[in-house]
């Protein structure tokens, strides 16, 4: 797999990394902890170096069957977690984040996590700044290597990257959600923070494998979260009402490149973007695992295509995302 840096001081890992939300068993419905461990192990086999986990994904259960991982195969394994969601909306507090910091790393069976990210925390606390100094004395203690920040919109991404030593911004961007090329990709590139990006393939429905009769289980999120009753929406299928999004993934279909899936040219339309440093996209079995880390050795999508997917999104997407962007 081809390597990219995150950040001018950050890691060098495999472009495509690993989002780990569905080891929690939650959000995503049950998966059990030796599927976890076939997908993890899969991952590395493919040259997947970079996973992305966060203390929230099922009450850290995530991080703990991660943390197993790491003490057979965590070699070459860059490990990022999230903290914040636990404490929303208005429980930030130093003594708090030391808490979370500390309870992931035990977890993890780590003594220095090697990226914290805050968790798409309100963008008033993110103003305030504070929260920025209290990272940056986890620092200097020794319990993380660097930190960064997951947020919900191009406004939050620019208020974070105000901080010099901040190493990543995660971001939500695919076909389906393209507002951050105008603005907040330059800047980032000009600062050198590396861009993460969660939903590549906007909770599944650009794998193309859903049609409008697809449901999804009690307690996917892609069930209770259709329209943000517990979060975000932007969070589930990149803020387009699922119907919606099925009827413009099929008239996507006819652009998918005779060598690729859908998957495949999302992601590959992700990674043509030199300001990104990994997309971390969700694996549920090896199989997946292993057409996501092929991505890595496509070829870039053409100029024409990429100008067809611009196009597509100005004027038929859009208009229908919700949540804030």
């Amino acid at each position: 797999m081809k390597t990219r840096t995150l950040g001018t001081n950050g890691f060098e890992i495999g472009e495509v990394g690993l989002g780990c939300w569905q080891l929690g068993g939650t959000e995503f419905g049950p998966l059990d902890e030796e599927t976890g461990h076939q997908i993890l192990s899969a991952a590395k086999s493919y040259g997947t170096s970079f996973f992305d986990t966060a203390n929230v994904y099922g009450s850290g259960r995530s991080e703990s069957i991660i943390g197993k991982f790491l003490q057979k195969q965590g070699d070459g394994i860059t490990v990022a977690s999230k903290t914040g969601r636990e404490v929303y909306p208005d429980g930030y507090s130093e003594e708090n984040l030391r808490k979370s910091i500390l309870e992931t790393n035990e977890k993890l069976g780590v003594d220095c996590l090697d990226l914290l990210q805050l968790h798409c925390v309100p963008h008033s606390v993110l103003q305030e700044e504070s929260i920025f100094d209290w990272l940056r004395a986890l620092k200097e203690e020794g319990l993380i290597r660097h930190f960064g920040a997951s947020v919900e919109s191009v406004e939050e991404g620019l208020t974070c990257l105000k901080h010099e030593d901040l190493l990543s911004l995660q971001v939500i961007f695919n076909p389906f959600r393209q507002k951050l090329i105008q603005e907040l990709f330059p800047r980032a590139a000009e600062q050198g923070v590396g861009i993460i990006v969660r939903l590549p393939l906007a909770s599944g429905l650009l794998s193309g494998k859903f049609d409008a009769e697809t449901t999804f289980g009690e307690k996917d999120h892609r069930n209770f979260n259709r329209d943000g009753a517990c979060f975000n929406v932007g969070e589930t299928f990149a803020g387009l009402p699922f119907e919606k999004g099925v009827e413009l993934v099929n008239q996507l279909r006819p652009l998918v490149p005779a060598n690729m899936t859908m998957a495949q040219m999302s992601q590959r339309w992700i990674l043509d973007f030199e300001a990104v440093s990994v997309i971390i996209t969700g694996a549920s079995s090896p199989e997946q695992v292993q057409e996501n880390a092929a991505v890595s050795s496509l070829a870039p999508l053409s100029e024409e295509l990429h100008h067809t997917l611009r196009q597509f999104y100005l004027g038929n997407v859009h208009e229908h995302i919700r949540g804030p962007y």
